[in-house]
C-alpha cells in the first residue's frame, strides 16, 4: 500500500563521508518539509565501510547492500522498485540539501498536472552555480566538449546550459543534471525506469527524453538549492569514467540521432586526438600525450557504436 508522499533513492559507491553529509542534510530538510517520506540507500558493493556506517548511524534508512557494483542506472531502478511514495527523488550521495530544497522541489512538481520531473539549482562547494538545467545535447555541445574554448562559452546557452532565471520561479528545461531529480510515480509507471544499458552517464538525458516524448514538462526549481560535490564516485576511476562517458554518449546519440551523427562524433574525436598529439609534441607534455591516446580510444568507441546502429 502506497501511503507516503516522498521516496528518496540514493545510490552510493565508496563515498562514506559524503553520504553521511548527504543523509544529515536530508534528514533535516525532510523534517522541515513535513512530508511523509522514506529514504532508500542502494549501496553498489562499497568497500569503505559505507554499509556499516548506514546501519550504525542511520537506522531509519532502508539499506539495500548489493554484493557488486551494478551501475548507477540499475541501482536506482532497484531503489525505485522498493519505493512507496507518490513522488521519487533520485539524489546523488555527494549532494547536500540547503534548507527548504525539498519544499521548493515538491511545490514545483505539483504546480500543474503536466509537470512530470523537477531538478534543483546545483551549486559548487563555494556557492557558485554549477547547473540549473540543460537543453538536449547536440553537435555544438560536443564540439565545445572536444575542443574547449573560452570558459564563458562552455557555460553559456550556446553549450545548452540554462542560467538560474530570477532565482525563484520554476522554468522549463530539457533535462537537469542527474544528481537531483524529483519525478512523479505515474511518470515512472508510464515511461519505465532508467535504461541500465548506460551503466552511468547520460541515463538521465535519455530518461528525460522519454519523459518529454510522453508529453510531460520538465522544470528547474531554482529556489531549491543543492550543493553537489561533483564526481565523488567517478573520480575514483577517472580514466574509465572518461571512456564510459563517451560510451554512454555513443549509445544516446545512436538511439536518438542515428549512425550518421555518431560517425561525425568519431571524426571529431579523431581530430581532437590529432590536435592534442600535436600539442604534446610541441610542448613535450606527457599528460597531453596520454590525453591524445584517450581521444583515439574515444574515436574507436564512436566508430564501433556507429557500426552497431547501421541498418541491416
Amino acid at each position: 500500500m502506497r501511503d507516503l508522499d516522498l521516496s528518496v533513492v540514493i545510490v552510493s559507491w565508496n563515498v562514506r563521508q559524503l553520504l553521511a553529509a548527504c543523509l544529515d542534510s536530508l534528514a533535516a530538510d525532510l523534517a522541515r518539509s513535513q512530508l511523509a517520506g522514506e529514504v532508500i540507500v542502494v549501496d553498489n558493493g562499497s568497500r569503505d565501510g559505507t554499509v556499516e556506517l548506514v546501519r550504525a548511524r542511520y537506522p531509519w534508512v532502508q539499506l539495500v547492500a548489493l554484493a557488486e557494483n551494478r551501475g548507477f542506472a540499475a541501482a536506482n531502478n532497484i531503489g525505485i522498485a522498493r519505493s512507496r511514495g507518490q513522488a521519487i527523488l533520485l539524489l546523488n550521495p555527494d549532494t547536500e540539501l540547503r534548507p527548504g530544497a525539498l519544499t521548493w522541489l515538491w511545490r514545483a512538481l505539483w504546480a500543474a498536472p503536466h509537470v512530470g520531473l523537477v531538478g534543483a539549482r546545483l551549486l559548487n562547494a563555494d556557492g557558485s552555480l554549477q547547473s540549473a538545467g540543460y537543453r538536449f545535447p547536440g553537435y555544438v555541445q560536443n564540439l565545445l566538449d572536444f575542443f574547449p574554448l573560452h570558459p564563458r562559452l562552455v557555460g553559456s546557452r550556446l553549450n545548452g546550459r540554462f542560467g538560474p532565471g530570477d532565482g525563484l520561479s520554476p522554468f522549463a528545461i530539457d533535462h537537469p543534471l542527474g544528481a537531483c531529480m524529483l519525478v512523479r510515480r505515474t511518470v515512472v509507471e508510464q515511461v519505465g525506469g532508467l535504461d541500465e544499458g548506460y551503466r552511468y552517464y547520460s541515463e538521465e538525458i535519455d530518461w528525460c527524453r522519454r519523459i518529454r516524448a510522453a508529453g510531460w514538462t520538465i522544470l528547474t526549481a531554482p529556489a531549491a538549492l543543492v550543493v553537489h560535490h561533483a564526481g565523488g564516485s567517478t573520480q575514483q576511476v577517472a580514466r574509465e569514467s572518461f571512456l564510459q562517458l563517451h560510451r554512454s554518449r555513443a549509445r544516446y546519440f545512436g538511439r536518438w540521432h542515428g549512425p550518421l551523427v555518431v560517425r561525425r562524433l568519431a571524426r571529431l574525436a579523431e581530430l581532437a586526438a590529432a590536435w592534442t598529439a600535436l600539442r604534446a609534441r610541441l610542448t613535450r607534455r606527457p599528460d597531453l600525450a596520454e590525453r591524445a591516446r584517450l581521444w583515439r580510444e574515444v574515436a574507436a568507441i564512436y566508430r564501433n557504436a556507429a557500426a552497431c546502429h547501421e541498418p541491416t
